[in-house]
């Protein structure tokens, strides 16, 4: 089958497009979306030599995408290959820095021009790739198969959302999925429309990120602020978008009329608009402290503004309860399981279609509870911290659904 026109119209735009990269690449990095140190990875360019033996490329969006691959990293370097693991954003090179094992290497992903691509692949000769998700790119796929290296799609997701869009261009996503040797789709749902939508071999393998391991967290510095802040009935928004803070510090004011010593913490999903949370609450009278800046939470902290990479274990098992954001600003959900793994009872609003099946089952589990408006957040919270057998059994509930549905990277691994 000939390629569709609408993918040669892609290719050659891309193509003559690739001058416009400077401009655009300037731009994010005034906005602090790129690395200045590493900016030519973008262009394809290795920031580093390639090992001898054998090469897997692992590539992955941003963050959630970069910690569901970690598994696949472990296994793949114990095998005694080499896994480079490649992303698109400055906070998960960060977290990747942190965790990346003996044997692993990150790189930025080259944008999506054909020459940045071919140079990419020219040094870095992978013998195989893992695609994670929905990263649809076309020319990172079109170079990848023309360089002769098999290609696997592996949690694949494919929203309605998505599906709908797709529908209206099947020859593209067509001829897009039939490179992919292997898509393992993370559910019934997206194994059925990654079907209809053309790929040629799919296998239900289950959620990938149910298998993430714990979030890690430094002994002594959670030692530390357990001793600061005990006593004190404490909980997390975590991962909030623009609107959600302020919904934090509503439930703070209202948690504190039961509850007065009671201390917040707020993990903006996107850490460097912490210095503005702190603003923006203490202008409303809460006093805040900010961990970027080095604070302790003290005996008359009311929000703990947790503007850091790579903590958010730490701040998950101190918290009795973490509301997860992005489910009412931003739209969509962001990932429950990391902690729920860590036996926490969790919170969430109503718009959650990232991750329904993850919501849904954590629901029914009785391990997470959906808050209906803003304004009930507060309540919830006092409900829970009121009665502290129900909150226990909560969280217990939600480590037990997420240990249920793990086993998907062995059956990935294994297919």
């Amino acid at each position: 089958m000939t390629a569709p026109l609408s993918l040669h119209a892609y290719r050659l735009m891309t193509a003559l497009g690739t001058p416009l990269a400077g401009p655009f690449l300037s731009m994010r990095l005034r906005r602090g979306k790129e690395d200045p140190q590493r900016i030519e990875e973008r262009r394809g360019r290795a920031g580093l030599s390639r090992p001898a033996g054998r090469l897997v490329w692992l590539h992955g969006a941003s963050v959630g995408e970069a910690v569901s691959l970690l598994p696949f990293v472990e296994r793949i370097t114990r095998a005694g290959a080499v896994a480079l693991v490649t992303t698109g954003t400055v906070t998960s090179a960060a977290l990747l820095s942190q965790r990346l094992p003996s044997g692993a290497l990150h790189q930025y992903a080259p944008l999506d021009s054909p020459f940045f691509l071919r140079r990419f692949l020219a040094h870095w000769r992978p013998d195989a790739a893992l695609f994670a998700e929905s990263e649809l790119w076309p020319n990172m796929i079109l170079e990848l198969r023309r360089a002769g290296s098999p290609l696997a799609m592996i949690n694949g997701r494919i929203s309605e959302r998505s599906f709908s869009r797709w529908r209206k261009a099947p020859r593209l996503i067509g001829e897009l999925l039939s490179h992919f040797d292997l898509c393992l789709a993370r559910s019934e749902g997206d194994g059925e429309r990654l079907t209809a939508l053309g790929a040629p071999r799919v296998l239900i393998a289950g959620d990938i990120k149910f298998d993430a391991p714990a979030l890690p967290a430094d002994r002594r510095e959670l030692a530390e602020l357990s001793g600061l802040t005990s006593g004190r009935q404490i909980w997390i928004a975590a991962s909030t978008h623009v609107g959600e803070d302020r919904m934090a510090a509503d439930a703070h004011r209202r948690l504190i009329e039961v509850f007065p010593d009671a201390l917040t913490l707020i993990a903006p999903r996107h850490p460097e608009r912490g210095e503005e949370i702190r603003r923006e609450l203490e202008a409303q009278g809460l006093a805040c402290a900010l961990r970027s800046r080095g604070d302790r939470p003290g005996p008359g902290t009311a929000v703990y503004v947790c503007d850091t990479i790579g903590e958010l274990g730490l701040f998950y098992r101190l918290a009795g309860v973490v509301f997860v954001g992005k489910s009412f600003a931003g739209g969509g959900g962001q990932n429950p399981i990391e902690p729920a793994r860590l036996a926490s009872a969790i919170l969430h609003g109503p718009m959650v279609a990232n991750f329904r099946d993850v919501y849904a089952s954590l629901d029914e589990a009785g391990g997470a509870q959906e808050i209906q408006r803003p304004q009930d957040l507060g309540d919830a919270l006092i409900a829970l911290f009121a009665n502290t057998a129900r909150l226990r059994a909560m969280a217990r509930a939600a480590g037990d659904a997420v240990e249920r549905r793990a086993g998907a990277v062995e059956r990935s691994m294994k297919a």
